[in-house]
């Protein structure tokens, strides 16, 4: 039986790497012909004025680099999970059925999640490229949407699913009641503002890959078997786009790629909590740490400049602050892929302490 299980998480695994990376010459000549990246140069700062450091970084690589890359990622995972669905219902054989790791109870949840995001990413990404007086999807409007897809989540969390409480490591459980739905809805947002940790060819990737690495091993080590093949599943495909990924970028993640992921996290992070007798949400800090890190760097420095009028960071989030102290963005990125894999290490142990 463990061989079994074994089998079911690695297998859908190295299909969607294999998948992503025959796709990505496909996604790549469509990219380039179409011209998939931003017309205008510059960014918006977090107070709302230009990104002078910013547009120093990054030397007019914005419009010359292809967007959406993030596409590999839930093109290849949506590919092999409902190709392993369809092989299983089709072809009845024992190895397709033991493979099929879409389940009603563990994998639709993270999969709508990711398909949900992705699709409001890919909206986002278009404005972006085709930009109609701004550029992109008003923040706004996109922390609306996460808002209430998370809502939706946590109430089929709570109302569905029976989660009341969150475990504790060392002191059992909290239980929270109906508060489970505002503390996903905030997870989810704190989440999502970590996504802007695309910023540097590598980063991204490497570090999204290294978080669902770890709760699949989460989720095996509780038995959730499908959601850890889930989990798996998403690595393969993101470490196929890591691939194209690494200096110089092929193309970028960008919303698509991480407005999707980043809701998928949370739900993973839950889904390995009290449903499967661990402590999936208190590792969550630990295991996405630069996730973490990145949404802090960027309140300290919005705080700091409307409170004592001037910054903290050369410029937020903080793997542009090294960029800008000199660090080749080559350093940053394998310096955060270190600390990245360290914390996935330490969030594990949390998860899994009995």
């Amino acid at each position: 039986m463990i061989a079994s299980d074994i089998i079911k998480v690695f297998i859908p695994a190295t299909a969607s790497f294999v998948v992503g990376i025959l796709f990505a010459p496909l996604l790549t000549h469509y990219l380039y012909k179409h011209r998939v990246w931003k017309k205008i140069k510059g960014k918006t700062a977090l107070d709302g004025s230009a990104a002078v450091e910013f547009a120093k970084l990054r030397d007019g690589t914005e419009t010359s680099t292809p967007r959406m890359g993030g596409i590999l990622i839930w093109v290849s995972v949506l590919f092999v999970t409902v190709g392993i669905w369809l092989l299983a219902r089709f072809i009845p054989i024992p190895l397709f059925e033991k493979l099929d790791f879409l389940s009603r109870s563990q994998t639709w949840i993270p999969l709508f999640a990711l398909l949900a995001g992705a699709c409001m990413g890919f909206v986002n990404d278009l404005f972006d490229i085709y930009p109609s007086g701004e550029q992109g999807v008003r923040l706004r409007t996109r922390l609306a949407f996460v808002t209430l897809v998370s809502l939706f989540i946590g109430w089929w969390f709570y109302a569905k699913l029976d989660v009341i409480a969150i475990g504790i490591p060392g002191d059992g459980v909290l239980t929270l009641g109906a508060l489970i739905i505002p503390l996903f809805v905030l997870t989810t947002i704190g989440l999502y503002a970590g996504g802007v940790i695309d910023g540097i060819d590598g980063l991204a990737g490497g570090i999204f890959s290294t978080a669902f690495m770890a709760y699949a091993g989460i989720a095996y080590f509780q038995n959730q078997i499908n959601l850890a093949a889930f989990s798996a599943t998403l690595t393969g495909a993101i470490l196929a786009f890591l691939w194209f990924n690494i200096p110089p970028a092929r193309f970028w993640m960008t919303e698509t790629g991480t407005m999707g992921l980043t809701m998928t996290l949370a739900v993973i992070a839950f889904m390995t909590d009290t449903p499967g007798s661990g402590y999936g949400i208190a590792a969550l800090p630990i295991i996405a740490f630069p996730l973490v890190i990145t949404v802090v760097s960027n309140v300290i420095q919005v705080a700091s400049k409307k409170i004592r009028g001037k910054k903290v960071f050369r410029i937020a989030p903080l793997h542009h602050h090294f960029e800008a102290l000199g660090w080749p963005a080559y350093k940053v990125t394998m310096r955060y892929w270190i600390i990245s894999i360290v914390c996935a290490i330490v969030g594990m142990t949390v998860a899994l302490l009995k």
